[in-house]
């Protein structure tokens, strides 16, 4: 009997340790599934040491993509960057393939990141954020790879992603959601084309560091990991991630606006330390701010099939629309700098 098409497949965990423990001669003796959906990551543990192997979806990841993520981690590593880097097996290789039922999935080994995420962060934590992110970003400044990743501009993370959202606005019978967010699309182009952007810092940002993407071991010691999504862009787009997490906060009660502001405060200082950041470039977080919750709306509707068909209907797209408004709002519009 031939295989039935296939549209997503789940490796086995166990199947996947013994392919690990043979091609890189680990004595692993645990796996397991921790997620699935953007991409499916799985934990491998031997006694001494654990280690995480990601297997990318095709419909996500092209081949060279993945190529260029591992690029980038490994040159990241070898400047010294605080970065979960790529491990080869014992032939060298960087990249697995696997014949899976959908046709060939593509895999790699990280090391792991020692510690865990923090969502409070000390004043400590703050610092070594701050500090850390701008190594990175003078290592990630003006970068060129040898397999170019996908970038963030005006046109990636609001024209063409409003262009895919429009049937979900449809579908839904929600247009003044969608006239809402073409509205401030329009506003955040206009007050970046002020700022003039072609003096912003560039190079390869992230763009998903929020706590849930580094680890701490110590209050000092950060690992830096997942940048499925990194790519070419201002290096600001990062600083404005970051300071996502203090949105939600605040939107949560988590925070009062006070100490958010304190926080936030503590972080940039600690990132100016080592790097310049322009007030224009600061001014401009509402806006790209306005492109990150666009983008990652548009990504979350494209891949329904694989990914979001368990939160992604009426509310999710009304409940997104309004939290895009209140960071707009929270951040005093787009007529001034940032605030938190």
């Amino acid at each position: 009997m031939s295989v039935f098409p296939t549209q997503y497949s789940t490796l086995s965990a166990r199947a996947l340790q013994d392919y690990v423990a043979a091609r890189y001669a680990l004595p692993l003796h645990g796996s397991r599934l921790l997620l699935r959906g953007v991409s499916d990551t799985y934990q491998l543990e031997s006694a001494t040491a654990k280690y995480i192997f990601k297997v990318y979806r095709a419909a996500h990841r092209s081949r060279a993509e993945i190529e260029g993520e591992v690029e980038l981690l490994t040159r990241l590593h070898a400047q010294g960057a605080s970065v979960a880097p790529p491990l080869p097996d014992q032939h060298g290789a960087l990249l697995q393939t696997f014949a899976a039922a959908e046709g060939p999935r593509h895999g790699v080994l990280f090391a792991y990141a020692p510690g865990k995420s923090h969502f409070d962060l000390s004043e400590a934590q703050l610092r070594t954020v701050g500090t850390e992110m701008a190594r990175l970003h003078q290592l990630t400044a003006g970068l060129q790879l040898s397999q170019p990743r996908r970038g963030y501009d005006l046109r990636t993370t609001l024209a063409e992603p409003l262009a895919r959202l429009a049937s979900a606005f449809t579908e839904y019978e929600y247009p003044e959601g969608l006239a809402y967010l073409q509205i401030a699309a329009e506003q955040a182009r206009a007050q970046l084309a002020d700022l003039g952007p072609e003096a912003f810092s560039y190079g390869y940002c992230h763009y998903d560091l929020l706590p849930k993407n580094f680890h701490f071991a110590s209050e000092d010691q950060l690992t830096f990991f997942d940048f499925d999504f990194a790519g070419p862009g201002w290096l600001v787009n990062d600083v404005m991630t970051f300071k996502v997490h203090y949105f939600l906060h605040v939107f949560t009660r988590r925070l009062s606006p006070a100490e958010a502001e304190q926080a936030w405060q503590l972080f940039l200082s600690s990132y100016r330390a080592v790097r310049p950041l322009s007030e224009p470039e600061l001014a401009a977080i509402p806006a790209l701010g306005v492109g990150f919750w666009v983008f990652y709306l548009a990504f979350a509707y494209e891949h329904f099939d694989d990914w979001s068909n368990t939160f992604f209907g009426p509310r999710y797209l009304r409940e997104r629309v309004g939290l895009i408004r209140q960071w707009v709002e929270w951040q005093g519009g787009f007529g001034s700098a940032a605030r938190p």
